[in-house]
């Protein structure tokens, strides 16, 4: 058995999960998903270099994230409303009457780390789009101006 594996196991151990839980629920089932990514990866030999970009764009393709920028061509749209389409490749994309808007283009977040989003956060778009967040902080006192 892998390192890897031995760790991952060591690590879920001391967060808790029953590694031989049989009763059927969320845990074993997050044990058993997370032990089965866990061994398809250490089973595919990566050196330091190529485990990282992986894992990179594993995350990137495991979140629905697109990994090359958005072209606005027709293919990327699905109409969810009439005259409103949303990017099927970067769902906070959307499009009303021609042009394109990212609605997460800004979140606002006070000082006790709580984030929102609202009208304020949509971000115009011009393609070729790579989908990106800036993140504003607020002071208390000002977070009503974002309202």
């Amino acid at each position: 058995m892998s390192n890897l594996i031995e760790h991952a196991k060591r690590e879920l151990k001391i967060a808790g999960y029953d590694l031989e839980d049989r009763e059927e629920g969320p845990n074993k089932w997050m044990v058993e998903n997370i032990l089965e990514l866990i061994t398809v990866f250490s089973k595919q030999g990566h050196s330091g270099f190529s485990a990282g970009y992986c894992r990179s764009m594993f995350n990137i393709l495991a979140n629905f994230e697109p990994i090359a920028p958005l072209t606005g061509e027709d293919s990327e749209w699905n109409e969810v409303g009439e005259g409103v389409f949303q990017n099927n490749r970067s769902s906070n994309v959307f499009k009303e009457n021609g042009k394109a808007y990212n609605i997460d283009g800004k979140v606002f977040r006070e000082p006790d780390g709580s984030c929102y989003t609202n009208k304020k956060s949509h971000v115009p778009v011009v393609f070729p789009y790579t989908p990106k967040t800036e993140y504003v902080d607020i002071p208390y006192e000002d977070n009503q101006e974002t309202l």
